[in-house]
This record gives structure tokens, sequence and C-alpha cells, in this order.
């Protein structure tokens, strides 16, 4: 069947159909029919060109909801079947062998399927391939399908961050920007058992912020009357910040974790880490271990993406609307296909 994609000709450009038969099935693959999906910064930056390695015409979307269209022969049957609703997160596949795969690292595989950087692969389409059926968690009952899509890549991102980097429930967190990824990471922490703290530019955002599971809420400007609070600061904003005087709002061997894209090198004088042991960390969307705990996390403490819906008809509104930062908090395409 032919797959019709929604493809970007030009940075910054209006999508196109671009309509094209893909080969024919590998043994790991999967094929899902894309129901929904998100719109993620890391599109954006690709649409728009701002890496500076687009290769256009380019499909993106990385966030999909879906149900299984077919399935290779290698695929265990028992694990993932025709029809069953699945996600199709950043990273598809990876090469199965390596030290990062057999360890259960695999998102840090350098042979890994990262979906949106495939050109024309991308999940703003009807359909999507994944490389390694392992890659596809089935979606809990209790997930809508379009709150469900961003919790593969912004949600996964986080959590991996949550757990790789050992928060613990009695932590005391801030979580910098109150966004795409940081209203998922609030609720996950509040969950979690932390002490959360929200950190925003925006003063109209603290009523979201509490709704999300924010104990507390501070502006950027109120840093220097915080003293060494936490013992894990998130950051999620694609944003240059102060870095010295984040770290001093840590406490001793405290973790500051970059997981937003800054647009600047990071500048941080050696005196804000090394006398009390802090440390600046990073982190990106988990392995496939990573992202199923998500999900059934997010199933059993109502954590939801809260989502503006757009159908797949109005993609270029849906794709500005996102370019605008007007997205609360994430927009996720609708392709109007009937499930059931």
């Amino acid at each position: 069947m032919t797959v019709q994609a929604y493809a970007v000709g030009q940075p910054a450009g209006p999508t196109e159909v671009l309509a094209y038969e893909p080969r024919p099935l590998g043994p790991l693959e999967v094929d899902v029919t894309v129901t929904h999906s998100g719109i993620c910064q890391t599109d954006l930056g690709l649409i728009d060109d701002h890496y500076g390695y687009t290769a256009f015409p380019v499909v993106v979307g990385h966030e999909a909801v879906g149900v299984v269209k077919a399935v290779g022969a290698a695929v265990d049957p028992d694990q993932l079947a025709v029809g069953q609703r699945v996600g199709v997160g950043a990273i598809a596949g990876s090469c199965g062998h390596c030290e990062w795969c057999t360890s259960g690292r695999q998102h840090l595989c350098g042979q890994r399927d990262d979906v949106v950087l495939r050109g024309t692969g991308g999940t703003f389409a009807t359909e999507v391939r994944a490389s390694d059926w392992r890659h596809v968690p089935p979606i809990p009952a209790a997930l809508g399908s379009a709150e469900a899509a961003p919790l593969l890549c912004a949600g996964t991102t986080v959590f991996n961050a949550i757990v790789g980097h050992g928060v613990r429930p009695t932590d005391r967190v801030a979580v910098v920007g109150v966004g795409g990824l940081g209203h998922i990471a609030l609720q996950v922490l509040a969950a979690w058992g932390c002490h959360v703290t929200a950190i925003s530019t925006s003063a109209g955002k603290e009523a979201d912020a509490r709704r999300f599971g924010a104990h507390d809420f501070l502006t950027a400007g109120d840093l220097s009357r915080v003293g060494d609070t936490f013992d894990f600061v998130l950051d999620t904003v694609g944003a240059d910040l102060p870095w010295d005087d984040y770290f001093a709002t840590l406490r001793p061997r405290g973790k500051l974790c970059v997981v937003g894209v800054p647009s600047s090198p990071l500048t941080v004088t050696p005196l804000s880490l090394l006398p009390a042991e802090k440390s600046l960390v990073s982190a990106v969307v988990g392995p496939p271990s990573v992202t199923r705990a998500l999900l059934d996390f997010a199933a059993l403490h109502a954590i939801r993406a809260e989502v503006e819906v757009f159908p797949v008809s109005r993609i270029d509104d849906a794709i500005d609307h996102v370019r605008q930062g007007r997205a609360r908090y994430r927009a996720v395409l609708d392709f109007g296909v009937d499930t059931h």
C-alpha cells in the first residue's frame, strides 16, 4: 500500500504530500499505521534547518501512536501482533550486539535508528516502519493515543533523566521550564515522591505548574534567594541560562541535568562545581526498557501529556503553532484513522 508522507521541501516551507511504496518488510521490522503523531521542537529544528544539515525534502516526526499493520518473520508473535496499539518513538532500532545494546542501553548505540534523521521516514505519514520490533512498545489501555504520543520522546527523555541519574523520592528537585518537557517532568516527579519546584520566566504559568504537581514555583529572578536547596535540577528549556546561578541552587553533590538544547556553549565557572562535588549531566530518550516503564508509570499514576489536537489536514497550522511557542503543552496530529 502506498504511504502518504507530509514532506517539507525547503527551510520553513509548507508541507506537501510525498507518496512512496515501501520496500519489502525485513525480519525484525514492523509497519505501523499512524493514528497520532506529536510535534516536537526537534522536528521544527529540522524543518527550519536550525542545525544546518537538513537534507530536503524531509519528513519529520518521531512521536507516533498507531496500530501494527504488518510484522516481519522474526517478530515474536507473543509480544507484538497485527492490530495491536503501539508507539514508535525517537529511536526505532539499534544494532543489538554492541556493548550498549547488550547492556540494555540501546539508546546509546552508534547505529541506532533515529527516526527523525531518516530524511523521508518520519512519523508525519500514514505509516511508519520500525527497524526492530523490540523498540516498539505497546500502549497501555489507560492512556489515550493523543496524550500518549508525546511520552515517546518528551516523556521518555525526562523519565530517563530521573531514573538514569538516580533521583530519589526523598530528593528536592527543580524543573526549569513549564513547557512540552517540563509539564511532563513535573507530573512524573510529583508521582515519584519528590518535593518539586517549577522555575519559569513566566509568572503566568504558576497555576499550571501547580496543577501539574509542583509544590513551589519560582521565577528566574528568584534564584538568588534560593540558596543550596536542590538535589537535582532538570533543565528542559532550549535556552541559554545563567549556569553558575543554577549551580548555586544545588546542594553538595547535586546534579544539573540538561535535556533542552541551548543555542550557545555552556559556560560554567570551575568553582561552581569543584568545592561541593556538583555535576553537569545530560540525558536523551531512554532505551526500550525505560520507555516501557514510563508508559506503565504514566498509566498507573494518571500522567498525561496535555495536548492540543490538530487534524492532519491542518498540519501546517499545527507546525506554525509550535513554531510560535503557543502550544499548551504539546501539539499532536490526528490522522483520522478508525482503529475499530
